[in-house]
């Protein structure tokens, strides 16, 4: 991510009132040291997270930021639809996002069963046992469903091999930019 924001954004240029959802360490305590950025990320059970937010009840204003990352959290939350509503809607109008899940482009629809609940179940059916469902290439619709206009970049497969292998990446994933008209 931090490499798409530097090649594909103004991330490092504009000044931006930022939400990360389910931040991670390294990204947070970049952000909070930038100047242009006013940082605040939120996490049910984050130890690291600045304040506890619930992604389907983001207890925020409407139009509140600039840029918000939701990366690899909607999988783990029961009511996705719920959850991308909230994205939009804390979102300034012109703002963007980068939501980002684990998918499978072999599945055309997102695979859901509510009736999986035990961690070793959704372990055995989804991968991991604190994921509710796998998305398959109808993601991008269900963002759009939120209200979001999406653009799917294939990022990384842009890059040349040698950063690819140093970076760690997955080739296979895109970049879900979000944007509120």
């Amino acid at each position: 991510m931090w490499l798409y924001l530097g090649a594909k954004t103004r991330f490092f240029i504009d000044e931006l009132k930022v939400l990360d959802i389910g931040p991670v360490r390294c990204i947070q305590n970049r952000c909070r040291r930038m100047k242009n950025i006013e940082y605040l990320s939120g996490d049910l059970s984050s130890p690291i997270a600045m304040m506890r937010l619930d992604v389907t009840d983001i207890a925020l204003p409407d139009g509140a930021f600039d840029c918000v990352f939701c990366y690899h959290v909607l999988e783990h939350v029961a009511d996705d639809g719920k959850a991308m509503r909230e994205l939009f809607r804390v979102l300034r109008p012109g703002g963007w996002a980068i939501v980002q899940s684990r998918l499978d482009p072999e599945r055309p629809k997102t695979f859901e069963d509510p009736t999986v609940v035990s961690p070793e179940e959704r372990r055995r059916v989804f991968g991991q046992e604190d994921h509710m469902r796998i998305y398959g290439r109808d993601y991008k619709a269900r963002l759009e469903s939120a209200g979001f206009s999406v653009t799917v970049d294939g990022y990384v497969r842009e890059l040349d091999e040698a950063a690819v292998q140093t970076y760690g990446l997955n080739v296979k994933e895109d970049v879900y930019v979000c944007r509120k008209g």
